[in-house]
């Protein structure tokens, strides 16, 4: 690969979440019974007017400020002509060439590495519906017909299917962030096409673009990404010629195959549309849109940093998602330990979550509750074994740490002189293994603290256990 320069760029769909569709009055919600959420409008009937949905103008504007972009003050809705049974108009009513936001950037920690891309344009259209292919006959659904979206494109600043993975994933992450979008792949409310093509290395002109179609995860992302590369490299060292095309991605052979050739822009004979007036956008509106946005996910991962000396790794992982970074949150201000909180969380806490496939709304144990249990531990009243017992029963119940140590009489005896009652007992009855302590056989001392753990069922204090046990046998 040494040959070539790889250039790739994103293309992210992101249905926004408004009650109802973008230029018509039914219902946004697509999961419902077939063809239950459509009217004259979304299907294109002669003579239905659009009018735009302002809180659709007001997320895209939300979105475009997270992203550093321009907002246009004036913006135009076009018409995209093609013919797909999906939009029965025989157009699309998206932007051209006066998109709502342009010119942004997004930045992104990857291996360490501060990464820097940039925002093209990130316009306003609408999504088509859902076709379902039987045989030799398809069936339509358009209730998804209508939904409002917003496709940001960003410019072809990035070389690898890993930066273009991470750079999806933030993106995510902030529409989430921003409560406008869901960020669901896999249900298709976002979706994501990769533009990749190879130039020879250190040559200015780009390559031809292939777009790999409609991805639904991050994991395929980078390996369609990486596989696309490989092809193409293959085909320019064999002598052979990249064609522009549209290809998708077959997960369980883990290829690119070939869809359709790729449109350019003048096919689909763009020109405004003459139904929908142009979109005016006061700049009070904007810097009140401006002065509500949410800290971002970068901006909070550096707070994590420098408020609670969180390593960067840890404040990346935290604050990944919105939800996960307020549980962390509430967790480090109720033990006053930001770095327990997130190895809980880190460790114990997002392995049952991510087995469980439940939202963390819908957990049982609560970020208070997981504070306290860290006090807990931090006091002395608990080890660690033992406050592992306790998590798993906090999970599963949901019920205080206290409620559950009293219950099972967990509480660590952290008392030196019970401590050392027990110490001496099993030095008493372990005249041998002291003989053969003091002669040298070190290594014994393993069995005196496994006999005080026995005898105490546990519960010792395992740093007293330690102090006292070389106190009593050295001395």
């Amino acid at each position: 690969m040494s040959n070539w320069d790889v250039v790739i760029g994103l293309e992210i769909h992101a249905q926004l979440q408004t009650q109802t569709k973008i230029f018509a009055p039914d219902g946004a919600s697509y999961t419902e019974d077939v063809n239950k959420n459509i009217s004259e409008i979304s299907l294109g009937y002669p003579g239905a007017l659009p009018v735009i949905n302002e809180k659709a103008i007001e997320h895209s504007i939300k979105i475009g400020l997270a992203l550093n972009c321009d907002i246009r003050s004036n913006s135009v809705f076009a018409r995209k002509h093609y013919f797909y049974p999906d939009l029965p108009k025989g157009y699309q009513i998206s932007q051209f060439d006066l998109p709502l936001c342009e010119g942004g950037h997004l930045e992104f920690s990857l291996n360490g590495e501060i990464k820097k891309v940039g925002i093209e344009r990130a316009h306003m259209e609408e999504d088509a519906g859902k076709s379902t292919h039987r045989g030799g006959y398809s069936l339509i659904d358009y209730n998804r017909a209508g939904v409002p979206l917003l496709e940001i494109v960003s410019k072809p600043d990035m070389t690898s299917g890993a930066e273009a993975a991470e750079y999806a994933r933030t993106v995510r992450s902030i529409l989430r962030y921003l409560d406008v979008c869901d960020g669901n792949l896999e249900e298709g409310s976002m979706r994501c096409d990769c533009n990749v093509s190879l130039k020879p290395a250190g040559q200015k002109e780009l390559g031809t673009k292939v777009e790999i179609k409609n991805i639904n995860s991050f994991r395929f992302i980078e390996k369609a990404i990486d596989y696309e590369i490989q092809r193409q490299a293959a085909m320019l060292e064999a002598g052979e010629v990249i064609h522009q095309e549209t290809r998708l991605y077959d997960s369980t052979k883990n290829k690119t195959f070939g869809m359709r050739s790729k449109e350019e822009a003048m096919d689909y004979r763009y020109f405004p549309d003459p139904d929908l007036l142009p979109i005016h956008v006061s700049e009070d509106l904007i810097e009140k849109i401006r002065k509500d946005l949410p800290e971002l996910p970068i901006d909070r991962a550096k707070r994590f940093t420098s408020e609670y000396g969180l390593p960067e790794y840890d404040a990346l992982v935290l604050t990944a998602d919105k939800a996960l970074s307020e549980f962390y949150e509430k967790t480090a201000v109720n033990c006053k330990n930001p770095k327990a909180a997130s190895n809980w969380i880190m460790g114990d806490f997002l392995k049952r979550f991510n087995d469980s496939g439940l939202e963390l709304e819908n957990i049982k144990i609560k970020p208070e509750s997981l504070g306290e249990l860290i006090v807990l531990i931090d006091r002395g009243e608990l080890s660690g074994k033992m406050a592992k017992s306790v998590f798993d029963q906090m999970w599963d119940s949901g019920d205080k740490p206290e409620n559950i140590v009293k219950e099972k009489g967990l509480s660590q005896i952290s008392d030196p002189d019970e401590v050392e009652k027990i110490v001496d007992k099993v030095i008493h009855n372990s005249p041998g293994q002291v003989e053969q302590y003091k002669s040298g056989k070190d290594k014994l001392f393993g069995f005196f603290v496994g006999q005080v753990m026995k005898e105490s069922k546990g519960q010792a204090n395992p740093d007293m256990v330690t102090k006292i046990l070389k106190e009593k046998l050295e001395s």
